[in-house]
This record gives structure tokens, sequence and C-alpha cells, in this order.
């Protein structure tokens, strides 16, 4: 089993690589990890660290290949109190529903019983060519308020 499991929701590829780019420093840090990019609820443990990256899409909406994983978390409310998470969300500020995926992926595992470590990054891509970068520097603090696995 990985240390952490990473998820990624993405339209264009984006926090696909984003979540890549983090694996990768991660297991440069010395943790195992697992990339899942838009897995369905039946292929996660119920326990351990999760990573979530998620872009926004429309009005805010959650991209098509980690809707199911949501839906799910909503309508099977599965218990997830052994899950510790943390979150990046990338999105632009030019719409009012900034980052709202990664806030209502959040919102569902929380209310599944996950608890959330550290603050959700929230890329804004007009600021950032590259997301790979915040979420990089941004990652160094999270390895810390995850502690020791």
């Amino acid at each position: 089993m990985a240390d952490i499991t990473l998820i990624s929701g993405s339209t264009l590829g984006g926090a696909e690589y984003v979540a890549e780019h983090l694996a990768e420093k991660l297991e440069d840090a010395g943790f195992s990890t697992e990339t899942l990019h838009g897995p369905l609820l039946e292929e996660l443990n119920a326990k351990g660290v999760w990573l979530v990256v998620s872009s926004t899409h429309g009005a805010g909406d959650i991209p098509d290949n980690l809707l199911p994983l949501y839906e799910a978390l909503q309508e099977q409310k599965p218990d997830l109190s052994a899950v510790r998470f943390g979150s990046v969300g990338i999105g632009s500020r030019e719409y009012d529903t900034f980052c709202g995926a990664i806030d209502k992926i959040d919102a569902a595992l929380i209310a599944c019983g996950a608890k959330q470590k550290g603050e959700t990054l929230k890329i804004n891509i007009l600021d950032h060519d590259i997301p790979e970068d915040p979420a990089e520097i941004w990652l160094d603090e999270w390895k810390n308020v995850i502690g020791e696995l």
C-alpha cells in the first residue's frame, strides 16, 4: 500500500500533470505513492493519506472524470474517518466559482469523516503559467503537516 494516494480530476490534463509532479516530489522525499486519475470509490483504500488535485470547469463544476467519485461520496457516505487528506485546486479567478470543484470535494470528504490536514491550495492559472510551481512550494509545508506515516 502506498503511503500517499494522489487522486486527480482534470478536464484538460492540468491537474493530472500537477498530481504526477507532486507524486514525483513525494517519492524523492521517501514516500511511496499511487496516482489515480478519476478513480471510483471502490478503487480507493478507506484509510491512509489522500492528496486530491482537481481543476474546476464551467460554473464551479467537478471534472467529468472525478464526478463519479464525488457522487458516490455524497450518495453512499462511506466511513472515511481513517483518511487524512490534503487538496489542491486549480482554476481561474476570472470566475466567481474559483476552485469551486475542490471546495465541493473537500466538503464531501469531510462529511464522510475524512480529516483535512493543512489548508487547501488554490492555484489561479492566470498568475501561474506552470501550476506545478506553487503546488511544489505548498507540498513542502504539507509534508510536515501530515507528519510521520
